[in-house]
């Protein structure tokens, strides 16, 4: 269904456009450091940390999973 290593590439994308340190977006949001080593490995997030991502990056979980190319949140 999704490819957790193309949603792991997304999520870096992402951060390095909007200028933030992968490092410290993990910390902020008490995700283990190795949360993306793990997405390039198969494993996927959960619902929740997906959504606290995309909120600390300004886009939408859609975007992250690669459902849309606008990153912009409907509201």
């Amino acid at each position: 269904m999704y490819e957790s290593t193309k949603v792991a590439e997304t999520i870096k994308a992402t951060a390095k456009v909007r200028g933030k340190q992968l490092k410290e977006m993990l910390s902020e949001l008490k995700l283990n450091k190795n949360t993306l080593s793990n997405m390039y490995n198969g494993s996927m997030l959960k619902g929740d940390s997906l959504a606290r991502i995309a909120d600390y990056l300004d886009c939408s979980v859609d975007y992250l999973l690669g459902r849309t190319e606008n990153p912009e949140v409907n509201q």
